[in-house]
């Protein structure tokens, strides 16, 4: 028998004599088949509470600015050492975002714009802000935001939910005025179609979600109208609110019944029809739908919707659902997070390294050394990765109290002087303020999780994450576990005789088995697991059956790129 290639994951259809199959999971579609999906690794400080949601924003240098939203607050991402700062209004708790809501962010220009429904719209200039603040003109409460063409688009208004409204343009410098009729801001008010559930954002365009319409909304400048509005799909709506996703010019979301995509100028045309529509919906857990959100996968042609299944844990998505635009085809990949979304990590200089390390020295004190310099007290000199000994210069940060130990851009190092064990005088400090808590000392290049090429001065974004621990990071790992099944195979009504099969793969280390039963109403038997020969990298094993699968697992860590199919040894069954 030829190659039997690598079947397209389509779990809505039978399998049987296709080209498809129920069980692919943690790979990503290629032109030769499969490819692995890279593990989560963290690279920030764990938020204070679980992720409520997150946005970066790019100011005019191009350097990066990174939110992140709890239940209650808002946290700036310090770029040195990648702890979260509280930038919440005055310091203050805002009133709980909904159990069923996640805070939504948007920028224009120097304006990073944050909203949920229960709050007033925050803002925050990134050109001179340190706190987020009530946003000016008086917006109306909003649970939705998205800026098209240089306007902020509210939607999911909390007094009047079938209304959108947006601000003035911002190139008029009027993106904090709400009054109707100045400065092009204005509102339009929907009769029919239900609720609006949100808008997708886009350079002079966009589209405006209801229960059960959609809508285009194209900027017309010099018009009197400011917004062209036309419906382009009744009897359609949008089902999950953060299932919305802008890529490549083409929105995706799902709708209630089921996955769709409107390209440019286009009316909204189903994907996941008769391919994973029905088996989504039976895995999806709709009461915590605030957790099914959808990203784009920024460096691929790839977008993902998280999503909670029905076996999920509480407060967390436990599935993604892949999609490649370019190949049309679905995947599976399990991954536990609180957020989704595409994010650039911020840059660092290689005097920031030794902060971003891992296994960092504790200090536990810092006092005046009695001639006028900072004497700082260490729980040890050394650990099982870093010493201080040797080192001409060390890197100090998060003091809390004698801030003045901290190492900043002007001054990125410290030499030092050994007093003991525990004790180290910093050559050139000044001791002004009594030591309150905390305080680190460096870190282990060497025991770094991410490679040095993932911290360029200059990033494009890419696929990341919180995960359970309140933790921000990136898809940028090892390979996941692979699992690839083949479409079932069948003799025409006649047994089959497998005799082994050779998967088509450059991984080294493949564990195969078979999947089979001898009617199409029994529940297939998964057969014994193992090893590939070492000298003919072959799988070896027997089964006799009517209907029979191969199926490859991958190991976590494996090196490899493709997953073709494999090259089954079959015969007609008893001839041996």
């Amino acid at each position: 028998m030829s190659i039997v290639r690598a079947a397209e994951y389509r779990p809505d259809v039978s399998d049987f004599g296709g080209m498809s199959t129920k069980n692919i999971r943690n790979v990503t579609p290629q032109g030769d088949g499969y490819g692995p999906f890279p593990a989560f690794v963290p690279y920030a400080s764990k938020l204070p509470g679980p992720c409520r949601g997150a946005f970066y924003a790019l100011k005019f240098d191009g350097s990066v600015v990174t939110f992140a939203a709890t239940a209650t607050k808002l946290y700036q991402l310090n770029n040195t050492n990648f702890t979260w700062t509280d930038v919440s209004a005055g310091g203050s708790s805002y009133a709980s975002v909904g159990t069923t809501a996640q805070w939504q962010f948007a920028q224009t220009g120097s304006l990073v714009f944050a909203t949920q429904a229960n709050v007033v719209l925050q803002v925050f200039d990134l050109s001179s802000a340190t706190q987020f603040s009530a946003a000016l003109g008086s917006p109306p409460q909003a649970a939705y935001v998205t800026v098209i063409g240089g306007f902020l688009v509210l939607s999911g208004l909390l007094s009047t939910p079938y209304r959108i409204m947006w601000s003035g343009l911002y190139s008029f410098n009027a993106a904090q005025s709400w009054t109707a009729g100045v400065n092009s801001s204005d509102f339009q008010d929907f009769t029919d179609g239900g609720i609006v559930r949100g808008v997708a954002g886009g350079d002079q365009s966009g589209v405006i979600f209801q229960d059960q319409i959609i809508r285009s909304m194209a900027y017309v400048a010099g018009s009197p109208l400011i917004f062209q509005i036309e419906k382009i799909a009744e009897g359609l709506g949008l089902f999950a609110p953060y299932s919305i996703i802008k890529h490549s010019g083409s929105i995706y979301f799902y709708a209630t019944q089921g996955f769709y995509k409107i390209s440019p100028g286009g009316p909204p045309l189903p994907i996941g029809r008769e391919r994973v529509n029905r088996t989504f919906l039976a895995n999806l857990d709709a009461s915590n739908l605030q957790l099914f959100m959808g990203t784009a996968d920024p460096r691929s042609s790839r977008i993902y919707w998280a999503y909670r299944s029905t076996s999920g844990s509480a407060g967390l998505y436990d599935m993604l659902l892949g999609y490649d635009e370019v190949l049309d085809r679905f995947f599976p990949v399990a991954s536990s997070g609180e957020f989704l979304l595409g994010i650039s990590q911020s840059g660092v200089t290689l005097e920031q390294l030794d902060a971003l390390a891992p296994t960092p020295l504790t200090i536990t004190g810092a006092a005046n050394n009695g001639s006028g310099a900072i004497r700082l007290t260490l729980s040890a000199e050394s650990n099982a990765s870093f010493s201080i000994l040797g080192q001409p210069f060390i890197r100090v940060y998060n003091v809390v109290g004698t801030t003045e130990a901290n190492n900043t851009t002007a001054n990125p190092n410290w030499a030092f002087t050994v007093i003991d064990s525990t004790h180290i005088d910093l050559v050139g400090s000044t001791f002004t303020n009594a030591y309150v808590s905390g305080g680190q000392i460096g870190g282990s290049v060497d025991a770094m999780t991410l490679s040095l090429d993932d911290y360029p001065s200059s990033l494009e974004p890419q696929l990341g994450q919180f995960d359970a621990t309140n933790a921000l990071g990136f898809f940028s790992g090892v390979p996941l576990e692979a699992t690839i099944d083949s479409a079932e195979e069948s003799g025409d009504g006649t047994r089959l005789t497998a005799c082994g099969f050779v998967p088509v793969t450059d991984a080294a280390n493949v564990f195969c088995r078979y999947v089979y039963r001898d009617t199409l109403q029994a529940t297939p038997i998964v057969g014994t697991e193992q090893a590939l020969s070492t000298r003919t990298g072959r799988f070896d094993q027997m089964r006799d059956a009517r209907f029979i699968r191969f199926r490859g697992r991958i190991p976590a860590g494996a090196n490899w790129t493709y997953y073709a199919g494999v090259t089954p040894d079959v015969i007609a069954g008893g001839a041996i």
